[in-house]
């Protein structure tokens, strides 16, 4: 997903802290996913205005279907 530069020295931050949590929690790839989404779920629910809501889900897939490295082997 892209770093909006504004955030960078944040995004790093919260991104490693977050990462460090899921690692104690030894969390397995398809536990943090479910989190994750449950996560972006949430803020968009809570935070988002509600005519906005599945206009800011649409970009999100989108934006993360864009990222995903689909080369093999790839991690």
């Amino acid at each position: 997903m892209p770093v909006i530069s504004k955030y960078e020295k944040e995004f790093d931050k919260l991104l490693s802290e977050l990462e460090a949590v899921m690692d104690q929690h030894m969390a397995p790839a398809d536990l943090r996913l479910m989190v994750l989404g449950n996560l972006a779920t949430h803020v968009i629910n809570h935070q988002i205005a509600p005519g906005q809501r599945q206009v800011i889900a649409d970009k999100f897939a989108k934006v993360l279907t864009a990222s995903v490295d689909t080369q093999k082997g790839a991690h």
